[in-house]
């Protein structure tokens, strides 16, 4: 009796690699972190299963390597078969995902300059104050009055006789000048400013697809293979998406960032040196 097999083409060579190699589904879901599910649906050639976009060739690319397939070739038969158009198709509630983490990184960033701007106010009202009260504490020496130094003349009796001389007049001795009290210490610098520089290292524990953009330039838009390191410097915004959130490690200046996600999750997020910090654990 005849068995059903699956339709054949591009899934159909998969199929027969897959086969030949003698790999399970379920093994293959467990090494690439893909669902069971869209691994069927690429054998069948239902794209419509599929995430769309590069996540798709990453999908492929990851197939491809674990049943023996050059990863490259394999990716460009899939674009031939099924043109790009169909593939961005995917599922269209991606844009509004990635649309949704950019506006919740711009309202920390407000959040944050806000924060900064509060704090700065009551270091710049102390700083007026030590200034202005130093220059009020500074007394003037109070002015000492002259003492007289002209001598009273002698009284002349009514005989013509000279009387005895009187003696000298003595000045008081001049106080001296009070001190001067001493102007209160300088006010404490303002805090440091901000990192105006990031330090990205990303490691990857096994494999996951990641494209990231570091200030406008595509640096990354491949699959990393376990153990494979990358560090970036970022000056103004990286914006990276991995296709397995929690296959990837992440240190922020230095700082261990928290998990991006949870294992399988697809999560694009955008890393500037004002909002890092929101990445880190917390303590």
């Amino acid at each position: 009796m005849a068995v059903d097999r699956p339709p054949g083409g591009f899934g159909g060579k998969l199929r027969d690699a897959r086969e030949r190699r003698g790999v399970s589904l379920r093994q293959i879901a467990n090494a690439t972190k893909i669902s069971v599910g869209a691994l069927e649906a690429l054998e069948r050639n239902d794209i419509s299963r599929l995430p769309g976009g590069i996540f798709s060739r990453a999908f492929v690319r990851s197939y491809a390597i674990e049943v023996g397939l050059d990863p490259d070739s394999t990716i460009q038969e899939f674009i031939a078969q099924f043109p790009n158009d169909s593939i961005t198709a995917g599922h269209p509630g991606k844009d509004h995902v990635v649309d949704h983490v950019a506006a919740e990184s711009e309202r920390r960033t407000a959040g944050a300059f806000l924060w900064l701007v509060g704090l700065s106010l009551p270091i710049a009202a102390a700083l007026v104050y030590f200034a202005t009260a130093g220059r009020r504490a500074a007394p003037q020496p109070a002015a000492v009055p002259s003492q007289s130094r002209e001598r009273t003349p002698a009284a002349v009796p009514a005989d013509g006789a000279s009387s005895a001389p009187s003696a000298p007049a003595t000045s008081a001795p001049e106080p001296a000048p009070a001190a001067a009290t001493p102007a209160p210490p300088p006010a404490a610098s303002t805090p440091a400013a901000a990192e105006s520089q990031l330090v990205v290292k990303l490691v990857v524990r096994r494999p996951c697809y990641v494209s990231a953009t570091i200030d406008g330039d595509k640096r990354i838009d491949r699959l990393l293979q376990p153990g494979e390191e990358q560090t970036i410097e970022v000056r103004r915004e990286m914006v990276v998406t991995a296709g397995d959130a929690s296959a990837i490690t992440l240190t922020l200046n230095g700082a261990e960032a928290r998990p991006l996600g949870r294992a399988g999750e697809v999560v694009t997020v955008r890393l500037n040196p004002a909002n890092y910090r929101e990445y880190l654990f917390k303590r």
